[in-house]
C-alpha cells in the first residue's frame, strides 16, 4: 500500500501579494485552511516555508512545517527539500509526495483523492489534473496553459497557445468542436521521480513556454492526467482575496 505525503510549498515573499498564506479569511489565515484541506484526504501533511512568520504560524494551530531554503528555483525543489527533511523527523519512507498550492484554501478533497489514485497505475511518475475547456476565450488565453492527453490520459503537450490546431472550423467554434483542457497546476509525484526532476536542466521547450513541466515531458517522464470538473479559486493578488471574500459573503464558496 502506497504512502502519501502532502507537502505545502508557502513562502512569504510574493511578488504581487507579500505575505498572503498569513491572510485572515473568515476567521482563519489561508495557510491553515489550504492544510485542513488536505489533512482531510491525506494522512501526512507538512508545510515548506522559508519565512519565520510562515513557521510560527503554522506551529500556532498545531500543523507540521519544516523551514526550507530561500534559494530554491521552483516549489519542485522546495517540496524535495521538505521531503527530505520530514522523512528525517518522521523516519517514514513516502512513497509520493502530493505539492499542494500554498494559495488554495478552497481546494476539494476530492481533487487530492483523484491524484492519488492516479498512482494505482504502475506506469504513472507524475500525476496532474486537466479541466474541460467550455469559453471559447479561455482556449485563446495565453495565462491558461492547455494540454493534449493521449488514449491512456497521459499528457503530450502542455501549452499556452491552443492546442490541437482546429483544421476548416472558425476559431470561434473550436470549443464545440473539440474536447479542449486547461490545465491545473497540481502535481503528485513519486517520491525517487521527484528527486529525479531536482537534478534536470531547464530544456529548451519550458524555455519557450515558461511552463516548468515540459522540462519533464522532454526528459520522457510519464505525466497522468486526471479530469476535474471542480472550480478551482486561487488568490495571486489583493484583487484576488476581495472577489472571494465577496463570493464567501454571497454563499457561492462554502468554507
Amino acid at each position: 500500500m502506497l504512502t502519501f505525503i502532502g507537502i505545502i510549498p508557502a513562502r512569504f515573499a510574493s511578488t504581487r501579494f507579500p505575505g498572503k498564506p498569513l491572510v485572515e479569511i473568515a476567521g482563519k489565515q489561508m495557510i491553515q485552511r489550504v492544510f485542513e484541506k488536505a489533512s482531510s484526504v491525506i494522512d501526512h501533511v507538512v508545510v515548506a516555508t522559508d519565512d519565520d512568520r510562515i513557521f510560527n504560524a503554522v506551529i500556532k494551530f498545531g500543523g507540521n512545517v519544516v523551514m526550507t531554503s530561500p534559494d530554491h528555483r521552483s516549489g519542485t525543489d522546495r517540496c524535495a527539500e521538505a521531503l527530505n527533511l520530514f522523512i528525517s523527523k518522521t523516519g517514514i519512507p513516502y512513497d509520493v509526495v502530493i505539492n499542494i498550492q500554498g494559495d488554495e484554501p478552497f481546494i476539494s478533497p476530492e481533487q487530492i483523492k483523484q491524484l492519488k489514485n492516479c498512482f494505482a497505475e504502475e506506469q504513472t511518475q507524475i500525476a496532474t489534473l486537466i479541466k474541460p475547456i467550455t469559453d471559447n476565450q479561455v482556449v485563446f488565453d495565453p495565462n491558461r496553459p492547455k494540454v493534449v492527453v493521449d488514449s491512456k490520459g497521459f499528457a503530450m503537450y502542455f501549452s499556452r497557445s491552443a492546442i490541437p490546431y482546429i483544421r476548416d472550423t472558425a476559431t470561434t467554434a473550436w470549443v464545440g468542436a473539440h474536447n479542449f483542457y486547461q490545465h491545473i497546476g497540481m502535481y503528485a509525484y513519486r517520491a525517487d521521480v521527484l528527486k529525479q526532476l531536482t537534478q534536470l536542466q531547464p530544456g529548451k521547450l519550458e524555455k519557450a513556454e515558461s511552463l516548468e513541466q515540459l522540462r519533464w515531458l522532454e526528459n520522457g517522464y510519464k505525466i497522468k492526467t486526471a479530469i476535474t470538473e471542480t472550480e478551482s479559486y486561487g488568490i495571486d493578488t489583493p484583487e484576488d482575496l476581495q472577489k472571494i471574500l465577496v463570493l464567501i459573503e454571497q454563499g457561492e464558496i462554502n468554507i
